[in-house]
């Protein structure tokens, strides 16, 4: 087993010796993948993991949500009403569902057989969405209980990306619903799952700064935070000089500028990489960038956590490029003062299905990429730098306020 928290501990003890829902939530780095794989690979119960978006699918291990339940895009009404709602808004009710719902036998028999459903990244999932899906389960597994008698497991950092609804859907749902949020759902307010909060934190050690953080993020900052902070405002901060710092932005289009302008600023021979890529692996989900352009000296982020033994990186680790070839990346830790050789790493597009014969539900691999897992990391949005953590960052707020 991994290094846990005791509570992680707790939680799966919890999760494998009870039936009772289980909310599990912490800041970044108190070790929520981690469990989440933990529980995969000890459970003894069938498992399905699913996620609101494909690379939190991906990230995860398990399918979009969408996919999983065959759920048409758009709003539910969580009865059989029919609301006025305008033309470009698409609404569900449970009547509606259930004439057009349709969905393959080999998915039904998956959430028949069905007993721990993991949903990951939490924080996206719409209220309307949750009980749209309460309500197919307890169709297809024919109980009129929460899910159908499912067992369900919420993991996520509510204080990252929200759930997004338009205006105009929400005009509609906020006549059904108190808020956006998951457990604004009416299946969560009837049936309160268990609330666990991991607290320890694995990738930071500097207490002052922990503290300062959770202050600004559950919105208690104080005068010391702020004095704190303001000892770190440099606005005449040269980041040519200062190297290994990662610049962190407001909009897309500004951090691949950065980063394409930085690189081609390097001496040297541009190398490229691509991956491997096997079956059934749509675009839309690729994990990396599909061309990897490096030279000697780039910085770079890990995009993933090394799950061997060594432990040499984690999601948002920086390093720099030592040397490259045809077959080999070598990336400098300078901090560390330390060289590691980058493995490739898989990462797969699966279903789920049914061993008729043992009923017991596996994953079937539709297909595959194999790629570098690292990408040019001398600037990163804000929005993708969720959840990373990072030994050194530039804050840009030039743009802060601007549209988009």
């Amino acid at each position: 087993m991994q290094t846990i928290s005791e509570a992680a501990a707790y939680t799966l003890r919890f999760i494998n010796q009870t039936h009772r829902s289980v909310f599990l939530t912490g800041k970044a780095g108190t070790g929520k993948t981690t469990l989440l794989r933990e529980i995969i690979q000890t459970t003894h119960k069938n498992t399905v993991v699913v996620a609101p978006t494909g690379i939190a699918a991906l990230n995860a291990g398990g399918v979009t949500i969408h996919s999983m339940f065959q759920l048409p895009f758009g709003g539910f009404i969580p009865d059989n009403s029919s609301p006025q709602f305008s033309e470009n808004t698409k609404f569900e009710t449970k009547a509606t569902l259930r004439r057009h719902f349709k969905m393959s036998g080999l998915k039904k028999s998956v959430i028949r057989n069905m007993e721990l459903l993991i949903i990951d990244e939490v924080s996206m999932l719409r209220a309307d969405l949750l009980d749209a899906m309460d309500y197919m389960m307890q169709t297809i597994r024919k109980k009129n209980i929460a899910f159908g008698g499912v067992q369900v497991l919420y993991i996520g950092d509510l204080l990252q990306l929200p759930p997004v609804i338009r205006d105009e859907e929400w005009r509609t749902l906020k006549t059904y619903y108190k808020g956006k949020f998951f457990f604004h759902s009416h299946v969560v307010q009837q049936n309160p799952p268990l609330y666990i909060e991991l607290s320890k934190i694995f990738r930071q050690t500097d207490d002052t700064f922990i503290s300062v953080l959770n202050n600004l993020r559950n919105n208690e900052i104080s005068q010391q935070d702020i004095q704190t902070l303001n000892q770190y405002v440099k606005p005449d901060f040269d980041l040519k000089t200062n190297k290994g710092f990662i610049t962190l932005t407001t909009h897309n289009n500004k951090a691949d500028t950065m980063n394409a302008q930085a690189l081609e600023d390097l001496d040297g021979k541009l190398a490229t990489y691509k991956p491997e890529i096997t079956g059934d692996f749509p675009e839309k989900i690729f994990p990396v960038e599909e061309q990897l352009q490096l030279k000697v000296g780039a910085q770079i982020m890990f995009v993933k956590n090394d799950l061997s033994f060594d432990k040499h990186y984690f999601n948002g680790k920086m390093g720099v490029i030592k040397s490259l070839s045809s077959q080999e990346i070598l990336v400098h830790f300078p901090e560390e003062n330390k060289t590691i050789e980058v493995e490739k790493y898989e990462w797969q597009n699966i279903r789920y299905k049914v061993d008729e014969t043992t009923k017991e539900i596996e994953e079937e691999v539709l297909g595959s990429f194999v790629h570098y897992p690292i990408k040019l990391a001398w600037a990163i949005t804000v929005h993708k730098s969720q959840g990373l953590t990072f030994d050194k960052a530039a804050l840009d707020v030039s743009q802060v306020f601007l549209p988009g």
